[in-house]
């Protein structure tokens, strides 16, 4: 998600350890632990809830289609084959083999 390294991870931890100090950092990352396991219990009661409000319809929801950059995805697809499409009916025809093009001799 965030794409976060060991090398980032190791300069966060020391910029840590500098600016809070070694005897601070056990109870941050207790806090930060408990924080993030309430996220988490919040996140699954919400998908609990949401599949019994909506009981078997829970299983037809596509989840990962509510994404802003799938959204976004399909919508710009759908727009470049429709403009695909439209490019190739408005094609001109071309002449079969060894026939020659009208010529005009007043419009040139």
């Amino acid at each position: 998600m965030f794409d976060v390294g060991l090398l980032e991870l190791a300069v966060i931890a020391l910029v840590a350890v500098v600016v809070l100090g070694p005897d601070k950092l056990p109870d941050l990352a207790r806090q930060a632990a408990q924080l993030l396991h309430r996220a988490r219990t919040l996140a699954h009661s919400a998908r609990d809830e949401l599949r019994t409000e909506l009981g078997p319809d829970y299983a037809d929801l596509q989840l990962r289609d509510l994404d802003p950059r799938t959204i976004v995805r399909k919508h710009i697809s759908e727009a470049m084959a429709d403009f695909d499409r439209e490019q190739a009916a408005n094609r001109a025809d071309t002449l079969p083999e060894g026939q020659v093009p009208p010529y005009d001799v007043e419009a040139t």
